[in-house]
């Protein structure tokens, strides 16, 4: 009888945690469950809708902004939808607001699909009274969910989860994501992503966050994600065989660590600077980020606590 290989197993556990993960946003929130797969469908969709419409918008291909607008929705909802199943309390209230983020997503995607269709910007344009119409309600929408998911992160951060780094994890991904979240209110204060430069342009591939200007867009997008790269940090890291105080303090420490980067890429954007073209300063304060996170880190392992093995008779 032959034995698996190493990546056969490793491939078994992937899948097993994916589908208990999509098990328990399915329980969680079923809503934000067909929510997410909806966005993933959708953002199949807008992949075959550019093979065969190539129009550009702003220089980039036209069909860019829908995908990556329902990868981002898809992965917030499936980690929010993940979120509610864990709590014990307040789970009625948490259910009754997801169906508000249900709906306040599907409007906000929905309306930058229609203005692909249409050809036309659905961020910061007012060039005629139904654009304006539909950025005043994308506006409103983006408000609304904002407000939810900051009540819905309340009643998760009174909540006691048994692993202390996922407690830590999912507590930090929230505030966090909320912070990035905020962010967008940079662009609608100053009607634009783009600093020192007008939107558009050359930008990075995929993303499009500008080369030669600063972007709001980066601590946006970074600080959003934090909902799900925390509590995965600390999914991966009950992997190991470190102490549970160790796991925690390893998630606190890149939590704020990953605050620091948001406000450094927030920092850097108002400045007017590319992502892709730091200057010094910015580089020595990222140096620093870095080197205090790494000391941090190594603090926290040089004090784990080792699990203690009896001694064996001889």
């Amino acid at each position: 009888m032959t034995t698996p290989p190493p990546t056969a197993h490793s491939a078994g556990r992937l899948r097993a945690a994916v589908a208990a993960v999509l098990t328990t946003a399915r329980h969680g929130h079923a809503g934000l469950y067909w929510l997410a797969a909806a966005m993933g469908v959708l953002a199949t969709a807008t992949v075959f809708a550019a093979l065969f419409d190539d129009r550009e918008l702003l220089g980039t291909p036209i069909w860019l902004k829908p995908l990556k607008f329902a990868l981002s929705f898809g992965l917030y909802a499936l980690a929010l939808a993940w979120m509610i199943d864990l709590l014990d309390r307040g789970r009625r209230t948490a259910r009754a607001l997801g169906w508000v983020l249900v709906v306040g997503s599907a409007i906000e995607v929905g309306v930058i699909v229609a203005q692909v269709v249409r050809g036309r910007r659905s961020h910061f344009n007012e060039e005629t009274p139904l654009d304006a119409s539909l950025f005043s309600l994308m506006g409103a929408t983006v408000a609304v969910i904002w407000v939810v998911t900051a009540v819905v992160a309340v009643l998760l951060l009174r909540q006691r989860v048994a692993d202390p780094g996922m407690r830590w994890g999912i507590r930090l991904g929230l505030v966090v994501g909320l912070v990035g979240m905020g962010l967008g209110m940079l662009m609608v204060d100053g009607g634009a992503h783009a600093v020192g430069v007008a939107d558009g342009g050359p930008g990075v591939p995929f993303v499009g966050w500008s080369t030669v200007g600063g972007d709001l867009r980066v601590g946006h997008f970074v600080g959003i994600h934090a909902l799900q790269v925390l509590p995965l940090l600390a999914a991966a890291l009950a992997a190991t065989r470190l102490d549970a105080a160790a796991r925690r303090g390893l998630v606190v420490v890149a939590g704020l660590g990953y605050l620091g980067l948001v406000a450094l890429a927030t920092w850097q954007a108002l400045r007017g600077q590319p992502v892709l073209a730091p200057d010094a300063l910015t580089l020595a304060v990222l140096g620093a980020l870095v080197l205090a996170v790494g000391l941090a880190a190594t603090t926290v392992l040089r004090h784990r606590t080792t699990p203690h093995r009896p001694e064996v008779p001889r």
